[in-house]
């Protein structure tokens, strides 16, 4: 493959939707992973297992997506001071500054669980060292990787600009990183939050790079339609597909005995399930994204649009919700009745983070220092296999 030419980037609405399955994979692994110690004794453990173990791809896939955007927005791009200076400013504003907040907001709310005075030296001296290491609230992890990878964007887009074949080997470049790191941590390092740190998610980043360069050249094969379906296509992508799915099996299987029986399995093996599901999963997720955009009836597909919008906000604010709900509604006793508080757990935290995202952004004045930049809501349109968003409020790479 020679190095892809340098057309205008322009909007791919479809990444809206992974965005959108990747946050509804995530409030579905928050929403069950009670469940999956209290439900031991029921028939169903099966299920919230399942559930709990497959829609893990949500951060995976965002990283992914982050990292297809990034490149592809700025890939032909000439790289100067002034390109990175806007690139950081962005980020500090959209990215940064929300999760400072965030982080105050989920402080702020354990310290009230635990009646521990916020305004004191010992209190502030915590708080800034959960928030330097993203560890405030259980998902604050992901923004603090994205920071990672914030940094090294800029090195690794001047590389590929430098070597123009490097690109090429970036997805095993990815692999090989990753998994250095991995064994050596299990082996020597042992870091306890090893989930927290850039490294474990190279094979990603490295992915979503490689898909975000060439993306003009490969976009047939993500958007197969019937002019441009061929054998070649057609196979590769039932070979993504059973792949994700024969590793989703063999890990659910393996979390399932695990969990419920306590068999022991070495830790390579959960690392290279994960691994795998991740990014097949990923791509499975972005295959599916073009497909349902073009044949899911246009309302559904301009809701899933719309929560793609809004999914930054919503990974922020969601776990607010299902804290909040425990706190007021605790868990009933009966497993029958203990189904219905799981749902009613996932509903309340999507309905009401995506009514306080969709509220907040539209009517209160600097909005962005909560939720970032949150784009407005506009009509979708389809014109049979191709989409459009009305002109002037396109954004890059959606």
């Amino acid at each position: 493959m020679t190095q892809p030419a340098q057309p205008e980037r322009t909007h791919i609405p479809e990444l809206q939707l992974v965005r959108a399955l990747a946050i509804l994979g995530v409030l579905t692994v928050h929403a069950s992973a009670t469940a999956t110690i209290t439900m031991k004794e029921s028939a169903y453990y099966y299920f919230y297992n399942l559930i709990n173990t497959v829609m893990r791809f949500g951060t995976p896939t965002f990283i992914l997506l982050s990292s297809f955007v990034l490149f592809y927005s700025y890939y032909s791009r000439p790289l100067n001071g002034k390109l990175i200076a806007g690139f950081y400013k962005k980020r500090l504003l959209y990215i940064l500054i929300p999760y400072v907040f965030f982080s105050a907001i989920y402080f702020a709310y354990v310290k009230d669980l635990t009646g521990v005075p916020i305004w004191s030296l010992e209190s502030l001296g915590e708080f800034m060292s959960k928030l330097l290491m993203g560890e405030v609230y259980a998902h604050l992890y992901f923004v603090f990787i994205s920071i990672q990878f914030y940094l090294l964007f800029p090195i690794v887009l001047w590389a590929a600009k430098r070597w123009k074949n490097l690109a090429l080997w970036f997805v095993p470049l990815g692999f090989v990183l990753q998994w250095t790191f991995v064994l050596l941590n299990l082996h020597y390092w042992q870091l306890p939050n090893k989930g927290s740190w850039a490294p474990t998610y190279f094979s990603l980043f490295f992915l979503g790079a490689t898909l975000g360069i060439y993306y003009p050249k490969i976009k047939g094969w993500l958007a197969m339609t019937r002019d441009n379906l061929n054998v070649g296509r057609a196979v590769m992508w039932l070979l993504v597909w059973g792949a994700w799915i024969a590793a989703s099996v063999v890990h659910v299987t393996v979390w399932y005995k695990a969990r419920l029986y306590g068999t022991i399995y070495p830790a390579e093996l959960y690392e290279i399930l994960w691994n795998a599901q991740a990014v097949l999963a990923a791509l499975v997720l972005l295959h599916a994204a073009f497909f349902i955009y073009r044949h899911l009836p246009a309302g559904l597909s301009a809701m899933l649009y719309r929560l793609g919008q809004l999914s930054f906000g919503i990974y922020l604010v969601h776990l607010l919700y299902q804290a909040w709900f425990e706190r007021l509604l605790p868990a009933p006793t009966s497993a029958s009745a203990l189904h219905l508080y799981y749902l009613a757990s996932w509903v309340i935290m999507l309905a009401a983070s995506w009514l306080t995202v969709s509220l907040i952004s539209r009517f209160v004045p600097f909005a962005w220092i909560l939720f970032g930049k949150v784009p407005a809501a506009q009509k979708l349109q389809r014109s049979g296999a191709e989409a459009s968003v009305p002109a002037g409020k396109r954004t890059v790479a959606g």
